[in-house]
């Protein structure tokens, strides 16, 4: 199961709207069968591992991370595939918590005589699919807020001067983490500052994220990186009612797709009615860029999952711009507290994973 977890996590990123599954099978001590959902969602693992396994799959056992499917989509039920290839044993990690699944999986290989263990496995799998089982049962994709940051807590100088507070190293593993995610996401401030691409360029891969913008009047202009490649590398723009026509018009007309949702009192987007339009969408794990308003927002509504928080060995002093806006808060008992998952060095720089 360790092993099919660790191939689930290859496809982190490239499934949505399906889940990253990876499928094991055994025979006779020997690993005669290995999958992972491929991009797109599509084949599923256990297809992909039952090819490999062939006529081998009679009598061996699978170990697959996610509940077989049992319903008809676009694919047949991987749950029928396992039965109809013969395979005498199912170890599973999660049930599918999916209302087409859940459970129907498992209930259709016993039926056939299939035996089936489940829960081996079920933290490090909830982990891997967190994106996809937050979607089905919350509505809401799984969030990565990722800060940049000196020692004191600053992403620029007074001036807005930012590139670049930390080194390569720290760079390019920002963008393996654009990789594991479906979509990068920033507010329209950080994309009129900084005019980025937010695309991955550290390891030469086909695959890029998918773009996405909170801009509630369409501030940002089409004459932009993301505006120049809308028509090649995909860009989704969430705006409020009240954001002008024209706007509407000069960024449909560059290929980026616009989807309006309901603002605040002050004409800011809710942020949970946007990421609820985009979890409706089908997006399981967004990474999110933007600044400090941006990810105060996201913090103070509840919607943060994991912080990676990139720090660097430098100081810029209370001028500086806050990695966080106001949160409001006036006791510590009302902050957000963390848990510490992970450090590590990278370059001259340091990185801390935290769930919140």
């Amino acid at each position: 199961m360790a092993h099919a977890l660790r191939l689930a996590a290859r496809g982190m990123g490239a499934t949505w709207p399906n889940p990253s599954v990876g499928c094991v099978i055994v025979k006779d001590g020997a690993i005669i069968g290995r999958g992972w959902t491929q991009p797109g969602g599509r084949p599923h693992a256990e297809v992909r591992a039952l090819a490999q396994a062939g006529r081998g799959a009679a009598g061996a056992t699978a170990y697959v991370t996610l509940e077989p499917c049992a319903h008809h989509g676009h694919t047949p039920p991987c749950a029928e595939a396992l039965i109809a290839a013969g395979v005498a044993r199912v170890v599973t990690a999660l049930t599918d918590p999916d209302p087409r699944v859940s459970g129907r999986g498992h209930a259709m290989l016993r039926a056939a005589g299939v035996e089936v263990t489940e829960g081996v496995g079920t933290a490090g799998a909830a982990r891997v699919t967190a994106g996809f089982l937050k979607r089905v049962t919350r509505g809401l994709p799984f969030v990565t807020l990722k800060l940049a940051t000196t020692l004191d807590g600053r992403i620029a100088t007074a001036s807005g001067e930012s590139r670049w507070i930390t080194g390569p190293e720290a760079r390019a593993h920002g963008h393996l983490l654009r990789l594991t995610h479906d979509a990068v996401l920033v507010g329209s401030g950080t994309a009129c500052a900084d005019d980025p691409d937010l695309t991955i360029r550290a390891f030469g891969t086909a695959r890029q994220p998918l773009r996405i913008v909170l801009d509630s009047r369409l501030r940002h202009t089409p004459d932009s990186r993301l505006g120049r490649t809308a028509r090649d590398l995909p860009v989704w723009l969430l705006h409020g009612p009240d954001a002008p026509a024209a706007a509407r018009q000069a960024w449909a007309a560059t290929g980026a797709r616009l989807l309006e949702v309901t603002t605040g009192p002050e004409g800011h987007i809710d942020p949970t009615a946007a990421l609820s339009r985009l979890a409706g969408e089908g997006l399981t794990r967004i990474l999110c860029e933007g600044g400090g308003t941006l990810a105060a927002a996201l913090i103070g509504a509840g919607l943060v999952d994991d912080l990676a928080l990139y720090q660097a060995g430098c100081l810029i002093g209370a001028d500086g711009t806050p990695a966080l806006a106001r949160l409001g808060l006036s006791h510590l008992a009302d902050a957000p507290h963390l848990r510490l998952r992970e450090t590590r060095r990278l370059g001259p720089d340091t990185l801390s994973l935290w769930s919140i």
